[in-house]
C-alpha cells in the first residue's frame, strides 16, 4: 500500500457512504506522556510549590519532583524555574500549564457527574432568601415525587460556576446574557408595598404613601423611586423609617406593624397569599432583572437535573409567581390574619 495512502487511513474513518468521514483525534499527542506527570505539574502551578502539589497529591515533595522532571524530558521543555522562594512557571509554559489545569478540572467534572448522576445526589445554590421564603416550603413535594434524589442545597449568595465543581443548579437574580453557562429564565424581579392590615386602612393611593413610615432596606438591589416613577412620583414624597440590611427582617418588621415595606415577589408572595400581610396598592412594577436558572453550558443535564426542572417550573405556574395581581387570601383560609 503506498505510503501516502496508508498515512491517510490511519487520520480516517470511512464509513459505507464514501462521503461521510470522521476526523479522528491526535490522541498520539499523548500516547508517551504519563498522566501522573502531567497532573504533578498541574498541581505545581496552581500551588508554587512542590510541598503543596505533594500534600494534594498524598506523596512526598522528591516524588512530585520527580514527576515534574519526567513531564519536562517527554515535552522536550522546562515548565518551570526552581528557585528559592517556590516553583514559578518559565517562559514562555504559562500558556501550557493553564491548558492542563483547565483538562485536569474538566476531567474532575466529568468524574463528579458520574458519581452524581449514579447516586441521584441534586445539588441546588440557592439565595438564601429565595431558599427561606420560597423554596424550601415546596421542596419536600419534590423529594415525595422523587424519592430516590437526594437534594442538596447550598444557601449562598456569591455567584457560583456550574461547570466547575458540583453545583448542578443555581438560581439566581440577574440581567441574564451570562458567558459560559446555560441561563433559562424563571420570572421577572418584580416588587410592591406591603404592610399589616393596620397601616393598608390608611392607603387608599400613592400620596397615602407620604403619611406612614417606610421600612428601608439598606441592601435592596431595587429603589423606591423604581416603583413610584411608574405611579408618576418619587422618592422624595416619602417618610423616614426603620432600616434593616436584610430583606427578611424588612417583611417581618412590615408584619409586626413597623410601617410599609417595598418588598420583592419571591420574599412577600406566600406572606400575601395567607394574609400575613396586605398589598394596599396592588400593582407590581419591576427592574431590567430576573430570576434564573443556571447550569453548566458545556454538558448536558443529568436525569435528576431534568426532573427538577421540570418540577420547578411546574411549582412556579401552580403557585401564581409572575401573575398580574398579588394574591389575596380566600376568606375560609385558616392561616390567614390581619
Amino acid at each position: 500500500m503506498p505510503k501516502k495512502i496508508a498515512a491517510f487511513l490511519q487520520r480516517r474513518i470511512v464509513f459505507l457512504n464514501p462521503r461521510e468521514e470522521l476526523a479522528l483525534p491526535p490522541h498520539d499527542a499523548l500516547a508517551n506522556v504519563p498522566l501522573n506527570a502531567l497532573r504533578a505539574a498541574e498541581a505545581v502551578a496552581r500551588h508554587g510549590s512542590l510541598r503543596g502539589a505533594a500534600a494534594e497529591m498524598g506523596v512526598t515533595p522528591g516524588a512530585v519532583s520527580q514527576q515534574v522532571a519526567r513531564a519536562e524530558e517527554v515535552l522536550g521543555r522546562a515548565l518551570f524555574d526552581r528557585r528559592p522562594g517556590g516553583m514559578v512557571p518559565a517562559p514562555g509554559a504559562r500558556d501550557i500549564l493553564r491548558l492542563l489545569s483547565d483538562g485536569f478540572a474538566r476531567l474532575a467534572s466529568g468524574v463528579e457527574l458520574a458519581r452524581r448522576d449514579r447516586a441521584h445526589i441534586l445539588t441546588i445554590s440557592v439565595a438564601p432568601i429565595f431558599a427561606a421564603r420560597w423554596l424550601i416550603w415546596r421542596l419536600g413535594r419534590f423529594s415525595k415525587r422523587y424519592p430516590d434524589i437526594k437534594v442538596r442545597i447550598e444557601s449562598d449568595v456569591a455567584l457560583v460556576d456550574p461547570n466547575a465543581g458540583d453545583i448542578d443548579f443555581a438560581i439566581r437574580i440577574g440581567p441574564g446574557n451570562y458567558p459560559g453557562v446555560r441561563a433559562e429564565k424563571l420570572f421577572d424581579h418584580r416588587f410592591i408595598p406591603v404592610c399589616n392590615a393596620r397601616w393598608a386602612e390608611r392607603i387608599h393611593e400613592v400620596d397615602d404613601l407620604a403619611q406612614v413610615p417606610i421600612i428601608q432596606d439598606t441592601r435592596a438591589m431595587f429603589s423606591w423611586d423604581d416603583w413610584l416613577r411608574p405611579e408618576g412620583r418619587d422618592a422624595s414624597i416619602l417618610r423616614d423609617g426603620p432600616e434593616f440590611s436584610e430583606a427578611s427582617l424588612c417583611l417581618d418588621a412590615a408584619m409586626s406593624g413597623s410601617g410599609v415595606f417595598l418588598a420583592f415577589e419571591a420574599l412577600c408572595w406566600d406572606a400575601l397569599d395567607r394574609g400575613q400581610i396586605v398589598a394596599p396598592i396592588p400593582r407590581w412594577h419591576g427592574i431590567d432583572m430576573a430570576y434564573w436558572l443556571v447550569s453548566a453550558e458545556d454538558r448536558s443535564l443529568s436525569a435528576p437535573q431534568r426532573l427538577f426542572r421540570r418540577w420547578l417550573k411546574e411549582v412556579l405556574a401552580e403557585s401564581g409567581l409572575g401573575a398580574p395581581e398579588p394574591p389575596t387570601p380566600e376568606p375560609s383560609d385558616p392561616d390567614a390574619r390581619g
